[in-house]
């Protein structure tokens, strides 16, 4: 069974940084593409990025592009993201995902999830 906890996140001022980790257990880590998801309350989830389970292919969405980056260290089956330049609508609860194929940015080809850490960005 594949476990993801997610820590990190928390209360930042606009044009701060975060770095929100995710770790895993119970699975095969290094041969599965991860991803990042947000949901603000009352609204759907938002891709944010997916990397692939080497490490060597990274993508965002375009409105992260430039401040967030995604990132793994499969030797501690965790995988990170760090987010610069926060703006007041990244503003969400932030989710690690498993994919279940290499390059999704469908949240519904996502199998396993953490519970999730709330970003906050004040004005």
């Amino acid at each position: 069974q594949v476990q993801l906890v997610e820590s990190g996140g928390g209360l930042v001022q606009a044009g701060g940084s975060l770095r929100l980790s995710c770790a895993a257990s119970g699975g095969i880590f290094d041969i599965t593409s991860m991803a990042w998801v947000r949901q603000v309350p009352g609204k759907g989830f938002e891709w944010v990025a997916l990397i692939n389970s080497g490490g060597s292919v990274e993508m965002y969405t375009d409105s992260v592009k430039g401040r967030f980056t995604i990132s793994r260290d499969n030797a501690k089956n965790t995988v990170y993201l760090n987010m610069n330049n926060l703006r007041t609508e990244d503003t969400a609860i932030y989710y690690c995902a498993k994919s279940v194929f290499s390059y999704s940015r469908s949240a519904g080809q996502y199998d396993y999830w953490g519970q999730g850490t709330q970003v906050t960005v004040s004005s």
